[in-house]
């Protein structure tokens, strides 16, 4: 699959949170965990990663503060705030709602259809 190529429109930022809300990462490690927790089905580029990273904390979805990656580097570790984890419900529920109803449409018999 390539890359980015299986990230719906308007869902990386959902992914995002779910990644935050399993446990404080770095940014790579966000990455890294969409990975492992899509059983490796989705990639995002860190050139994608990182404006949503900013962006969620601009709005109040993640908090961040500094400290030592596993490798003894300097990386930035975010965490859900309140805000982000309501808002990864809201998500969530809404996409799941999604998913039923796309779902349905699809296993239409041409019978129900008339």
């Amino acid at each position: 699959m390539q890359a980015d190529s299986a990230i719906l429109p308007g869902t990386l930022d959902m992914l995002i949170l779910k990644a935050v809300s399993l446990g404080k990462l770095h940014g790579y490690g966000v990455l890294l965990r969409i990975e492992q927790i899509s059983g490796e089905n989705l990639q995002v580029q860190q050139g994608t990663l990182y404006p949503a990273l900013a962006r969620l904390e601009h709005d109040g979805m993640i908090a961040s503060e500094w400290g030592t990656s596993e490798n003894n580097r300097r990386a930035k570790y975010y965490r859900l705030t309140r805000a982000g984890r309501a808002r990864l419900e809201a998500e969530t529920a809404s996409w799941k709602r999604a998913v039923s109803a796309i779902s349905a449409a699809l296993a239409a018999t041409a019978r129900e259809s008339k």
